[in-house]
């Protein structure tokens, strides 16, 4: 049985940690609201610019009029941008993605090569053997575009060079506080696929029977929409895997702090019960000596 001395010890050990979880989780609240409000803020851009795609692709030829709208007749080679967290301590939300990626192209057909954003997703692929192009890691949280620009132009450079066939992003897709769903789409090619009410504003306007003109042209409005496009895309997943992340870790460590609290009752009750059986040992002790010098006297 543990002495009152180590069991004081231990509850003082799972009170401070109990303060730097709860520490922890007020620090993730905090970046979590900025994620999501730097979230929002790219919104309006992506919006605009999905709009001008619609309308540029909707005129004829308009597939034909630039690289990264034309699908390729033979995959030989996909790359994955993999995006993760630096750090640990955020629930399942690293493993989450991992095997997500994994699940998908576990019998892909064609070599599948990864960027890793993250420290963490970095580990994890090079332990299972997986081929990694390129590390982005340390990223300030929430990113600036400036931060992830790098990534969208080495995708660029990769898939124009023709060194991959297919490009897709892995991210977490923060929903809500407690609910981040891990999704794979595809950057590249280029796919335009319209919603529903997409489709029938279009329709209702007559835009799919009319044919603009555009100034500058629409090839260079294409060459200079579509790359920004695609970066918009990779930086809006970052962002949202960047606010996953932080309330995972938040919802963790709030439990972490709920488990060390349930801990510390635990303990001091066992503690409690230690004292309280040395007290009856020394006053039975007590008992005992004094009986045994009554005893001696007679």
């Amino acid at each position: 049985m543990a002495s009152t001395r180590e069991m004081r010890l231990r509850i003082r050990s799972v009170k401070n940690i109990s303060q730097v979880t709860r520490a922890l989780e007020t620090v993730s609240a905090s970046k979590v609201r900025r994620a999501i409000q730097a979230t929002n803020a790219t919104k309006p851009y992506a919006e605009k610019a999905w709009k001008i795609l619609l309308h540029l692709c909707r005129q004829p030829g308009a597939t034909n009029l630039h690289p990264l709208l034309e699908r390729r007749p033979l995959l030989n080679r996909t790359l994955v941008v993999m995006v993760s967290s630096d750090r640990g301590l955020a629930g399942p939300y690293n493993v989450n993605i991992l095997r997500t990626t994994m699940e998908h192209f576990h019998s892909y057909g064609v070599p599948v090569s990864y960027v890793a954003v993250g420290r963490k997703g970095r580990e994890m692929l090079m332990r299972r053997g997986r081929d990694i192009l390129a590390e982005f890691s340390d990223l300030p949280s929430p990113a600036s575009f400036l931060d992830v620009s790098a990534i969208g132009r080495l995708l660029l450079e990769e898939y124009l060079e023709d060194g991959f066939d297919q490009i897709f992003i892995a991210y977490t897709k923060f929903i809500n506080m407690v609910t981040h769903e891990p999704v794979v789409r595809k950057l590249l090619p280029l796919e335009i696929v319209y919603e529903e009410e997409e489709e029938h504003e279009l329709l209702k306007t007559h835009e799919t029977k009319s044919i603009f003109g555009y100034e500058p042209d629409q090839t260079e409005l294409l060459e200079e929409v579509i790359p920004r496009f695609i970066a918009m895309q990779v930086y809006q997943g970052i962002l949202s895997s960047q606010a996953s992340e932080h309330a995972a870790r938040m919802v963790a460590m709030r439990n972490a702090t709920d488990n060390a609290h349930a801990l510390i009752d635990a303990l001091q009750l066992e503690y409690n019960k230690i004292r309280q059986q040395g007290i009856t040992n020394d006053m039975l002790d007590i008992a005992g000596g004094v009986e045994a010098l009554g005893t001696t006297r007679r």
